[in-house]
């Protein structure tokens, strides 16, 4: 494995930036240059660099999209969030219709939030082109279908030009797929959600999102430990702040920064990316949350090697 693109990083429902929030934007990157003239484009890139993400970028609102880049040549695709339209696009740009590609897609779970995308997924609709879906869940194809049956969408999935096939998926039992080890762990989330563990290469990305966790269970602890175990990254469900999670907003079906630290401190994990973002949370919330993580993962390390935590957004490239 080389590198994760994060296409799609918002939970429940995509978000569109507001043209208050890009006011907002302008006025603090004009009040940090203060007068400031810029000799040169190169200067004033220099500049915007050095201002605060949240200012000078946005963590995105498109629904959960990631890929995981192999180098070989098929594609690897965990869930079909809305960031799946963004995705196809680069694809259709590199490949064009008449080079058929391989996708295998792993579904999390059946949620619309993360299918809504795979009627916008342009390889599907391209004859040559064979699409793998991959599952635990018995209604997986169904799911699929359902959201572009009339009226729901004017397209109907019998229009598809590719050849799209279903993988039924055993959770903690391993399966081959494009030359890596692909490894399902049940989740608790309503109806259901899968995280997936991908080795090879040398290499092991953990996709573990819609996921609650009861650490008082300590069985369940364990499994997501071994889960997570070594892992280069781990993607991680950090929805809520811990106290929503355990309070307000306890059997929702989602985790905390906290937890996800915890987790992959005893996992022994390398890096940690929060996804799955609340669509409430504007850029300034989600970078203070980040600075939170980092400064919780600092005084609670014991010694441990150091466990560097990122927030995706999409775009985000991760080079592994």
């Amino acid at each position: 494995m080389k590198k994760v693109v994060f296409w799609g990083t918002r939970g429940s429902l995509p978000i569109a930036l507001t043209a208050d929030a890009v006011r907002h934007k302008v006025m603090a990157a004009l009040t940090a240059a203060n007068g400031r003239r810029f000799a040169s484009r190169s200067e004033l890139a220099d500049f915007v660099d050095g201002l605060p993400f949240a200012t000078a970028g946005t963590f995105g609102g498109h629904s959960s999209c990631v890929e995981i880049v192999t180098g070989g040549p098929e594609h690897i695709i965990c869930d079909m969030g809305s960031g799946a339209r963004p995705l196809a696009q680069a694809k259709l740009a590199a490949y064009g219709a008449a080079r058929p590609q391989v996708y295998h897609v792993f579904i999390s779970h059946l949620h619309w939030d993360h299918l809504m995308g795979f009627p916008f997924f342009l390889p599907m609709y391209i004859p040559g082109n064979r699409i793998v879906i991959h599952g635990c869940h018995d209604r997986l194809e169904e799911a699929m279908r359902l959201q572009m049956r009339a009226p729901c969408f004017p397209v109907d999935y019998s229009q598809a030009g590719a050849t799209i096939e279903y993988h039924a998926m055993t959770p903690g039992q391993p399966h081959a797929v494009a030359g890596l080890t692909v490894t399902p762990h049940r989740q608790l989330h309503a109806g259901d959600s899968y995280g997936y563990r991908f080795a090879g290469q040398g290499r092991c990305v953990v996709y573990s999102t819609d996921s609650e966790h009861k650490l008082e269970d300590n069985g369940e602890r364990q499994g997501f430990i071994e889960f997570f175990q070594a892992a280069d990254l781990v993607v991680f469900d950090a929805m809520y702040s811990l106290a929503e999670a355990v309070s307000v907003k306890a059997d929702w079906g989602h985790s905390s920064n906290v937890v996800g630290v915890e987790l992959c401190q005893a996992a022994g994990a390398r890096r940690l990316a929060l996804f799955h973002h609340e669509p409430v949370n504007d850029d300034e919330q989600l970078g203070r949350l980040l600075d939170e993580t980092r400064r919780f993962e600092a005084i609670t390390r014991e010694g441990r090697a150091p466990l560097e935590i990122i927030s995706a957004y999409d775009g985000l490239v991760v080079d592994l």
